[in-house]
């Protein structure tokens, strides 16, 4: 009897054991997810322009179909948020971009790969299309359109380009099959 009764609290003494690593590592995996933002945004003068450069068309067709409805809804939600920042700074609305929405999910896309605003092939962030992009957010992991706006405008170089003079946007928000989720906002003129 003595026996069985040491074996069963040895056995509840483990299970709490695993259960208490198994909440430091959540924990810390949590953690790890609120370091989303880099430390930096983006963006070039219009002068910087040089050669234009495209990402390939069939890349370009196949990020319109990359979306889900949940994603389309928090990517268009962000411009909403961004719009009510600039109007309490004082600033104008900036206008939705489709074509620069479709250049923010290809980054979106190739931030699975490499989260940098450097692209997987070594060019420049702008290369996607760079007749019409001039500046660039990106951040992985916030879940919805509040906290990545929240998370931009608590850092000053992404305030910057959210509260620059820029006067078109295109957001994308990309989930990957393992559930993180990626978003790439572009600011053109």
């Amino acid at each position: 009897m003595k026996n069985k009764k040491r074996a069963i609290i040895i056995g509840s003494v483990c299970v709490a054991l695993v259960a208490v690593i198994a909440g430091i590592t959540i924990a810390r995996s949590l953690n790890r997810v609120k370091q989303a933002v880099d430390d930096y945004a983006v963006s070039r003068t219009q002068e910087e322009e040089g050669d234009i450069h495209y990402i390939d068309d069939e890349a370009i067709a196949l990020s319109g179909e990359m979306g889900t409805p949940g994603t389309l809804a928090e990517a268009a939600a962000v411009l909403a948020h961004v719009n009510a920042v600039r109007a309490n700074a004082g600033l104008g609305s900036l206008a939705w971009s489709d074509s620069l929405a479709q250049a923010a999910m290809v980054r979106a896309v190739e931030c699975e790969s490499l989260f940098s605003h450097t692209r997987p092939n070594g060019s420049a962030w702008w290369t996607v299309n760079s007749a019409i992009m001039y500046g660039e957010n990106l951040a992985w992991n916030y879940f919805d359109s509040s906290s990545v706006v929240s998370a931009w405008m608590a850092s000053p170089t992404h305030a910057a380009n959210i509260l620059g003079n820029f006067r078109t946007i295109g957001v994308a928000a990309y989930v990957t099959s393992s559930g993180a989720w990626y978003w790439a906002q572009e600011f053109g003129y």
